[in-house]
């Protein structure tokens, strides 16, 4: 019975964690062992999982958290070759701003990506992030400052 509601919640959330993971590592294979860790970290944390309030919120720290380990590793600065997926028409039809934003993303350091991430492609509030990246507040405001100091001026925006 849990089994079938573990299968139920992952095929219906896959969708989201695949998007999200390729926007923090910036090509699909990465995205998708991210995915893998985190959608078996949740399988051994299942009855957790559904007992939290927003199980959505607590897939997203096991999410964040996974890729956040796996940039550790020395192993993750191996790059394998592109190609095109389905992830990458999902939000912009303008591919040319698509693929500029997803480049700046690309040079902004793990944490720094992640709370971006967070912040704007899901809304979340500073607090909810600095619980998802175990943090501060003052340090999510921060990251958000400089990370989007990078992108602005690659971007060539104006505040």
């Amino acid at each position: 019975m849990a089994d079938d509601e573990y299968t139920e919640y992952v095929t219906a959330a896959l969708p989201w964690l695949r998007r999200t993971a390729y926007l923090l590592c910036g090509d699909v294979h990465s995205a998708d062992d991210v995915v893998q860790v985190a959608i078996t970290r949740l399988y051994t944390n299942w009855r957790r999982a559904k007992a939290a309030d927003n199980i959505d919120a607590y897939v997203r720290t096991i999410l964040v958290r996974t890729f956040l380990n796996e940039r550790r590793r020395p192993w993750s600065r191996v790059r394998l070759l592109d190609r095109v997926d389905e992830l990458r028409a999902a939000a912009n039809p303008d591919v040319e701003t698509r693929e500029e934003v997803r480049v700046a993303l690309m040079r902004l350091a793990p944490g720094q990506r992640a709370v971006l991430v967070l912040r704007f492609l899901f809304d979340l509030p500073v607090a909810e992030v600095a619980c998802a990246l175990k943090c501060s507040e003052s340090t999510v405001k921060s990251q958000t400052s400089a990370g989007l100091a990078i992108p602005r001026a690659q971007l060539g925006v104006t505040q």
